[in-house]
């Protein structure tokens, strides 16, 4: 069986700018042994980067534009027709800044992941180094959880810390934290992959 054709389980990655987060998940189903492939990235920006990196790599890579559909109702539906033309088992956000529709996330219940750049449920939206920085805490990091119908508040899978340095900046926390969440995220998609994640309300029990 080659690579083309093989089991592991198939990722649809969802993004809007420039990727990072993606080419970490692509490196990690470039090693030998990874349980996952990326096989499709959806991006609601026709110039994002990420959907650069996408083709780059052999990705199918598909732009939705957001101004074709009436509504985010009729966006997610194609949304989630394109995963299924892909076979795709697991959803990955990566920097993708829509608010998936309640339907959308039923649809794909159990089976969508998200990275957040704070410590869950610490700061969750927009901005959260900033955040994290305006309050003073000794310790930011990020989050890798299942995605519910709220906003960064599904149940968290993993987590890691860095220090917060007395003259940090919002930019200088913020490329610590992406280091981290590029060795987080497909951590945690492995685990999935792996079939080691099992829900429990809101935890999430790791075998």
């Amino acid at each position: 069986m080659t690579r083309a054709d093989d089991d592991r389980l198939r990722v649809g990655v969802l993004v809007s700018g420039r990727g990072s987060n993606l080419q970490a998940l692509l490196d990690a189903a470039a090693r030998p042994g990874y349980p996952a492939r990326v096989v499709v990235v959806v991006g609601d920006k026709e110039q994002a980067p990420a959907l650069a990196r996408a083709r780059a790599g052999g990705v199918a890579a598909v732009w939705l534009n957001p101004k074709d559909f009436g509504d985010r109702v009729a966006y997610d539906v194609a949304l989630g027709r394109a995963l299924d033309e892909h076979r795709v088992g697991l959803v990955c956000l990566a920097g993708f800044m829509r608010i998936l529709t309640g339907g959308f996330v039923r649809a794909f219940s159990g089976r969508i992941l998200n990275v957040h750049p704070s410590l869950l449920p610490a700061f969750p939206g927009l901005h959260p180094q900033r955040q994290a920085l305006d309050h003073g805490v000794k310790l930011a990091g990020a989050t890798v959880h299942f995605v519910d119908e709220g906003v960064d508040s599904g149940p968290i899978i993993l987590q890691s810390s860095v220090a917060v340095d007395a003259d940090d900046t919002e930019e200088s926390l913020s490329a610590r934290i992406l280091a981290v969440e590029h060795r987080l995220y497909p951590e945690a998609v492995r685990l999935f992959a792996e079939g080691r994640l099992t829900l429990a309300g809101r935890k999430v029990l790791v075998r």
